[in-house]
């Protein structure tokens, strides 16, 4: 598996070879360093930690300090685990790993929408729009009176909407650009502009 971190930059569109026009999410993508390995022996998986984004000593916490210090690399602000293999501290991955028409998933953080009522957050239908009806956008009924004398679990109810961890998957590359670190994915992604993303490639 070859996996890489990237900020969003936001959407646009390109033309294809068949003149079609596709939309595309660009990002900047890496480059990553390779800031710790996992084995079986030591902590029982194998898996990659590697850092993102530089920064300054004092906006590291001392524990994530201490890998670096130990290590003697530069300071990352972002840490992530990638079940890679093959790879040692101090290498570099970059976007020069993704080709073009590779199948890829990418995780996010979507957008907030704050607290929500049914018809948005659920999709409910909502009552009667004329003819004096009271029921308009409320969530109406919400469970059985006697028997189970209580809401049952995972009803769809009002409240916070967005701001969740998002994954889509089977998305392609149709772009890459290793000078500027730069990958164009056909579609939309989870997140906002500048929002941190973490890019699989799938099987």
């Amino acid at each position: 598996m070859t996996g890489i971190l990237g900020k969003k930059l936001g959407m646009t569109q390109i033309y294809m070879e068949n003149g079609k026009v596709c939309p595309v999410t660009v990002v900047e993508a890496g480059p990553c360093c390779v800031v710790q390995v996992k084995t079986l022996d030591n902590d029982g998986y194998e898996a990659v930690k590697i850092g993102f984004i530089e920064t300054k000593e004092k906006k590291l916490k001392k524990p994530v300090a201490g890998i670096f210090k130990r290590t003697g690399l530069s300071l990352y602000k972002i840490l992530k685990e990638f079940g890679m293999s093959g790879l040692k501290v101090g290498d570099t991955i970059k976007v020069d790993r993704f080709e073009k028409g590779d199948k890829v998933s990418v995780t996010g953080i979507s957008k907030g929408k704050g607290f929500q009522g049914v018809m948005k957050r659920h999709h409910y239908s909502g009552g009667p729009g004329s003819h004096g009806s009271m029921f308009n956008r409320a969530p109406g009924s919400i469970g059985s009176s006697s028997f189970p004398s209580r809401v049952w679990k995972n009803k769809g109810l009002p409240g916070h909407m967005g701001s969740g961890r998002v994954t889509v998957k089977n998305l392609e590359i149709v772009g890459v650009n290793a000078e500027k670190n730069i990958l164009l994915i056909k579609g939309a992604v989870p997140g906002a502009k500048g929002s941190l993303l973490e890019i699989k490639k799938e099987d």
